[in-house]
């Protein structure tokens, strides 16, 4: 066990956790109509305490385990409820207690990024339980498939701090709830702006941090990988920010507040699966590749298939994730700042690798997320009613206002 380690990964853990509480929450709360900001801001830390039990019960031990005979696809259930892991237990070079912990957090942030699909128009108990569900069904497997020992790992797939596991997860989960909870009223002409611009970049300001932990915390050492992770995270979301910042002043002459933030959050998403792997050049090309092509993703996903995914998170997260996981392919070349393919494996080759981990658990994320919303809004409401809507879900499902003077 090694106490530097073990400090940093303490740090990351925390650092992790700030991402969603109170991060990801502010992020999203600042971009909804003042009616729902509590409503927002509950999802996010109701899902934060329910998965965290979750994660204690069962999904821990699915993404982790042995598996026994089924180790390729799943972890079993032998480590439910932390069994047989006590403070001499160790993960690499730190304690299993803290990797179970640091694990957890992205767990938590996981669902609480889907949240965005489905703001100002969902049940509050729908939530809950499809989180729990969902993270059981379709989040802790593709964990062990990726990071346990499971076979996408045996394929070689590159994805060092969940550009697969969170980001295309996220992200194609939070456009099948979209398409099937239906637009907001008055989608997409009518809608009200963000209530609060200064709150969303708060937010995003504390993402930006916290994601320091998220793709730093991954190389679960205080090493040179540890550094570099977190030199072209920091770059990948500076230019991030330009290059969405710049897409607007071409198209619209403005450069907003929300797309800067935005801009800067598809660039974090987007280095995330390769941060352990590239070099400051493609840390930068990263960044402004998911900058552009989000920003492109985002206003055909709203204008053309009017989709009301309503707080981006399938053209931000679900493409910035698998975006970043096949230009990992690429940029993990020594002649690029990488640190070089596996023995054997041309690039052509380790792309098809990436393709092919990408559409696998698109499609497991997809079928998952349908059949687990249709069996869960048999027994309870999906959408709440158009009264509830107008008036707003911080009082309808609340009992709270964000602001008294509305």
């Amino acid at each position: 066990m090694s106490g530097a380690d073990t400090a940093w990964i303490l740090t990351s853990t925390a650092l992790v956790l700030f991402m969603t509480l109170p991060g990801l929450a502010l992020f999203y709360a600042g971009l909804v109509r003042a009616q729902n900001v509590l409503s927002v801001l509950m999802n996010c830390f109701a899902i934060a305490c329910v998965i965290s039990i979750v994660w204690l019960v069962a999904a821990y031990s699915i993404a982790f385990g042995d598996g026994g005979g089924a180790q390729q696809w799943w972890g079993g259930l032998g480590k439910t409820f932390l069994s047989g892991v006590n403070i001499d237990s160790v993960s690499g070079t730190i304690p299993e207690s803290l990797f179970f912990m640091f694990q957890m957090t992205f767990a938590i942030i996981t669902p609480a990024l889907i949240v965005g699909a489905y703001v100002e128009r969902i049940q509050f108990s729908f939530v809950l339980v499809f989180s729990v569900v969902w993270v059981l069904l379709v989040y802790a497997p593709v964990v062990h498939w990726v990071w346990g020992s499971g076979f996408l790992a045996d394929m070689g797939v590159i994805d060092f701090a969940g550009g697969i596991v969170v980001h295309v997860t996220a992200g194609v989960s939070a456009l099948v709830l979209a398409m099937m909870l239906g637009k907001r009223r008055g989608f997409p002409n009518e809608l009200q702006p963000p209530h609060n611009p200064g709150m969303t970049m708060i937010g995003a300001a504390m993402l930006w941090v916290g994601w320091f932990g998220f793709n730093a915390g991954s190389a679960l050492a205080a090493d040179g990988a540890a550094g570099m992770a977190m030199t072209v995270t920091h770059i990948a979301a500076a230019s991030g920010a330009i290059a969405w910042s710049v897409m607007e002043l071409v198209l619209y002459r403005k450069a907003s507040l929300i797309g800067a933030v935005t801009g800067m959050v598809a660039g974090l998403a987007t280095i995330t699966p390769a941060s352990g792997s590239v070099g400051p050049i493609g840390g930068l090309v990263l960044g402004l590749a998911g900058g552009v092509i989000c920003f492109t993703v985002t206003q055909m996903i709203k204008q053309r298939f009017k989709i009301d995914d309503s707080l981006d998170v399938f053209a931000v997260h679900g493409v910035g994730g698998a975006l970043g996981t096949l230009l990992a392919a690429i940029f993990v070349s020594t002649a690029l700042g990488g640190n070089g393919l596996a023995d054997g494996v041309t690039m052509g080759g380790q792309l098809g690798v990436q393709a092919v981990g990408i559409i696998i658990v698109a499609i497991w994320s997809a079928v998952l997320t349908f059949i687990i919303a249709k069996l869960i809004g048999t027994f309870v409401k999906f959408r709440v009613s158009e009264e509830d809507e107008v008036q707003g879900l911080d009082l309808a499902m609340h009992g709270e206002r964000g602001y008294h003077n509305l």
